[in-house]
């Protein structure tokens, strides 16, 4: 869905907090144009030059005097009143930093006048927190109806079997986020009315359950309008990065853009297969539960411990159902063959897409095409943070 991590990774999403810190910071610092100061990741360090990779892909070095000064922040502090002062040696690759440059400055490379950084370990923690809470707390799927007089959104949540009607409450207090249409990473959210909510997107809530889960008092939705397709591969382009995909519901061709957030996975055979039986709750072909020999752990590959087929499938939610996703085998492009069944959710479009989640090995799955649908739909939107499992932290 598809880490809605958060790609996680994708798609996650704790680093949304840093980039409200940084946003904060820069409102209570001068009035600046944008090519005096860059928020972005440090990917090396020599002497005292730092080499800054920004959000969109570009590069700066800029040198760090004795006389710049150098703070530290917390994921999500957003007082620099009370940030820790630290020393060029504190930093370290992979940390996000907030980076004023000196406008007097006349050498070469540009110097730096302020950086306010976050540690990348601290960030790994916040996300690893954001993670579980989203995981633990949360619920997600396709929306049914929406009432924004009332504050409450009908979703379905899981899949086959296992899926069920979800009330999510919303209030004055809820934080309400959109995705941008062509991406799943909570950090290109942005503030929406809950009336932008349609019957059919995919929605993330999280908050405060009752007992049996039915019903959520929200304090943070995020929705979006992404596109779900089942179909066989036509043809492969690696070096343009397409995939030339037949629609199953359309029977017309749809080229899909593979960009580097992407995420490509493959079900192995008896996983894919386990996922139907459990979709559909029969037993696997055959009869019973599967055997598990060919796994040295006694799980599928890529299985959490605890997921089983056949009638014992189902017990433990839809959770088990994402994990087993998201651990199957990466691919890519070139892994991919002619005229095999292919699903992903992209963003929307006719005949042109760009996909955020592809899952190949699905044959199986295609047998219950809808609740395929809906086990896809909460896989895109991630395990956490509406799906981005892509935190920024380490681009």
């Amino acid at each position: 869905m598809t880490r809605m991590t958060p790609k996680t990774t994708g798609a996650w999403f704790a680093f949304f907090a840093l980039l409200i810190a940084f946003a904060a910071n820069a409102r209570s610092l001068t009035a600046q144009t944008p090519s005096q100061r860059f928020v972005g990741t440090i990917t090396s360090i020599s002497g005292d030059t730092l080499t800054v990779k920004t959000d969109s892909g570009e590069s700066h070095q800029v040198q760090v005097p004795g006389s710049a000064a150098l703070k530290r922040i917390s994921p999500g502090q957003k007082d620099l009143n009370t940030a820790e002062t630290i020393q060029l040696g504190d930093l370290a690759t992979g940390d996000r930093v907030l980076v004023k440059l000196d406008p007097n400055a006349t050498g070469a490379t540009p110097q730096a006048l302020q950086i306010v950084a976050v540690k990348h370990t601290d960030i790994t923690q916040r996300q690893q927190q954001e993670l579980a809470d989203w995981q633990h707390n949360g619920v997600g799927g396709l929306v049914k109806s929406v009432d924004a007089g009332s504050g409450t959104v009908v979703l379905t949540s899981g899949a086959g079997p296992t899926a069920k009607t979800v009330t999510v409450h919303t209030d004055k207090s809820t934080v309400v986020k959109r995705y941008a249409p062509n991406s799943v990473r909570f950090s290109d959210a942005q503030p929406a009315a809950l009336d932008a909510v349609k019957p059919g997107d995919q929605i993330r809530a999280r908050g405060k359950k009752n007992g049996d889960g039915t019903e959520i008092e929200a304090t943070e939705v995020v929705s979006g309008s992404f596109r779900n397709i089942s179909g066989t591969v036509s043809s492969m382009d690696a070096a343009n990065s397409t995939v030339t995909v037949k629609d199953l519901a359309t029977k017309k061709n749809v080229t899909v853009h593979i960009s580097p957030d992407t995420e490509m996975r493959r079900l192995p055979e008896m996983m894919a297969r386990m996922i139907a039986a459990r979709l559909k709750g029969t037993s696997p072909a055959g009869g019973g539960a599967p055997a598990m020999a060919a796994h040295p752990q006694g799980t599928p590959q890529g299985a959490p411990q605890g997921f089983q087929g056949g009638n014992g499938a189902g017990h433990r939610g839809n959770g088990d159902m994402e994990q087993v996703l998201e651990r199957a085998p990466a691919i890519k492009i070139a892994d991919l063959q002619k005229g095999e069944a292919l699903m992903l959710v992209a963003t929307e479009g006719a005949t042109d897409v760009t996909a955020i989640k592809l899952l190949a090995g699905v044959e199986p799955l295609l047998e219950s095409p809808e609740a395929s649908r809906n086990l896809l739909a909460n896989w895109s939107m991630g395990g956490g943070g509406g799906g981005g499992e892509d935190s920024g932290a380490t681009q």
